[in-house]
């Protein structure tokens, strides 16, 4: 039996135990990825792949190499139109790491996706962090990756 790792759970009980009021925080799912060297492991076929990273550097290599074969067979996350949280770890990256979701056709260097498209981002993740992420989904597709231990762009499907 394959043991799925993704979880999701109440905002609620997440903000009681940070003692974070918001009237909102019970409508968000919380969505837990842990990051290690170039991947997200709940979506990975396989799981943790055991790659070992010291820079942005040794991920290019790596998703050179597998990216594309690992991306073809990851999980497409399929959600429902509403607020999530993105709750990411770093599990064993020896650097900080970030995490980015945005709409699949978000281009950053375009000033109007800037205003009318979606993406949330962040950085900061320390070896054995976890930090939140914080977005509302409309139906569409979406991808997230980390830009900073670089991995595949996957996929994100909401429908409703």
């Amino acid at each position: 039996m394959k043991t799925v790792l993704l979880r999701t759970a109440s905002l609620a009980a997440g903000a009681l135990a940070f003692g974070i009021a918001s009237a909102n925080a019970e409508e968000a799912e919380v969505i837990e990825l842990t990051q290690t060297a170039c991947q997200f492991v709940e979506v990975e076929e396989g799981g943790d792949h055991g790659y070992t990273s010291n820079s942005k550097a040794d991920c290019d290599a790596i998703n050179a190499k597998t990216g594309d074969q690992r991306l073809a067979s990851a999980k497409v996350l399929s959600l429902k139109p509403g607020k999530y949280v993105f709750r990411v770890t770093n599990k064993n990256v020896p650097y900080d790491l970030g995490f980015w979701v945005r709409e699949h056709d978000y281009d950053f260097r375009n000033p109007l996706h800037k205003l009318t498209k979606t993406s949330v981002s962040g950085g900061g993740l320390k070896t054995g962090t976890t930090k939140d992420y914080e977005v509302t989904l409309e139906a569409g597709e979406y991808i997230y990756s980390c830009p900073l231990n670089p991995t595949p762009n996957y996929r994100i499907v909401v429908e409703g």
